[in-house]
């Protein structure tokens, strides 16, 4: 995505913005939207930053059996305890070019 289309990650958006997206959970999953739905089990390692600068994402499991987010990647705190449905904030710092969970 380039950083020309930051407005598709903001938290207030209209109709007119794109939906938000569903992936396949991968070792690299790579959003588009504010809000993406994750389906699988297979463990996040790392997220690909959809602009360059500081932004926030929303990641929601749809799993049973939700994967976790691995710290050998661009994560700073592995989560091993994800519900299904529940929404995981992630912060994006660029200067140290790692996603803070919440």
């Amino acid at each position: 995505m380039s950083d020309l289309l930051h407005q598709n990650l903001d938290t207030v958006q209209s109709n007119q913005q794109p939906m938000p997206v569903t992936l396949a959970s991968a070792l690299t999953v790579a959003p588009t939207t504010f809000i993406t739905y994750v389906t699988g089990t297979t463990d996040v390692k790392t997220i690909t930053p959809p602009v360059t600068g500081q932004h926030m994402l929303v990641l929601v499991f749809t799993d049973a059996s939700p994967p976790d987010i691995l710290t050998t990647g661009n994560v700073t705190a592995g989560l091993t305890t994800i519900t299904q449905d529940v929404p995981l904030l992630l912060f994006y710092n660029p200067i140290t070019a790692i996603y803070i969970t919440k």
